[in-house]
């Protein structure tokens, strides 16, 4: 899996590099958009499924990875800037379906609402519209956290909520990466942090009934942070929308063990490359519970809203 690595520059402010993977026999382009603190290479596990049958873009944000060096860090990138620079690069790229995870999600929601002429299908995993109890003091301690630059007191933060379900070995990783990263992308997140505490609490619900594609929200049966209860909050605004709720996984979802990555493998490209099935309306059925690919703990909640 080789990538074509390039530069590419929006708006004239940012420049990011880019990776581009082909697949062998595409059947679409697909952008993947990182959480927060995160870069490329959170997608490993993501990337090998989807290369089979589309061709993937990754990116790290103008603060972050391979971009951080291109780029001046005089203050922090606001989340419309964020969502300009991913609608110019799945114009660029001619993206037809994109994939977010945790906070890559709030940028991506906004993108979609303007309706990207190429997008045919969307994932979002890992998020919610809801700022819940759980999250909140997450991010209140987070944000303390941030300010301080208190790189191991953040490593420490993340690893003992939401990445508490990692293998030991992801959350040794997680704590290197965090431990390494540069005072301005502390800051950053910090910024995008105290942005969302000032909001309400449904904060990310405001633009979802603009989005006109098929969307699938993919989310942890343990994730108490960005739970699969509070993401089924999207059926009220958006159309067409479906969800999967993973089983025996928290917020990290496909990193975590064996079955919650074939789990969400099968969800996601399911979704991404449907066949021909029957369309729930939401208002007029229950969600349905179905078993996938003959394993007993591949269970998932599937609806679909016309």
């Amino acid at each position: 899996m080789h990538a074509q690595n390039a530069l590419f520059n929006s708006q004239g402010l940012f420049t990011v590099h880019t990776a581009y993977y082909a697949s062998p026999a595409p059947r679409g382009t697909i952008i993947l958009v990182n959480g927060s603190l995160a870069t490329t290479a959170s997608f490993a596990q993501t990337l090998r499924y989807l290369q089979a049958d589309f061709n993937v873009v990754m990116f790290d944000e103008p603060y972050a990875g391979l971009s951080k060096a291109h780029n001046r860090h005089e203050r922090p990138m606001s989340k419309e800037q964020e969502t300009r620079l991913l609608l110019d690069l799945i114009d660029h790229f001619n993206a037809d379906h994109l994939l977010s995870f945790s906070w890559g999600g709030a940028s991506a929601m906004l993108a979609l609402a303007q309706n990207p002429h190429s997008i045919r299908r969307a994932v979002i995993m890992g998020f919610s519209p809801v700022i819940n109890p759980a999250m909140r003091e997450y991010l209140q301690t987070a944000l303390e956290r941030l300010s301080q630059c208190d790189r191991r007191g953040v490593a420490e933060l993340i690893n003992g909520t939401i990445g508490k379900h990692l293998p030991s070995l992801f959350k040794r990783f997680n704590f290197r990466h965090i431990c390494s990263l540069d005072d301005h992308e502390y800051l950053q997140m910090a910024s995008h942090v105290r942005q969302v505490l000032s909001q309400d609490s449904h904060c990310y619900l405001q633009d979802a009934e603009c989005i006109d594609v098929p969307v699938l929200f993919v989310n942890g049966e343990w994730d108490e942070y960005t739970s699969a209860d509070d993401a089924r909050q999207f059926s009220q605004l958006i159309d067409q929308c479906e969800f999967a709720r993973i089983a025996q996984a928290g917020h990290f979802l496909d990193a975590e063990n064996k079955h919650a990555w074939s789990q969400t493998r099968d969800a996601v490209m399911d979704f991404l490359l449907p066949a021909e099935r029957p369309v729930v309306n939401y208002r007029q059925q229950q969600f349905t519970q179905l078993l996938l690919g003959g394993e007993p703990e591949m269970r998932m909640e599937l609806q679909a809203v016309n």
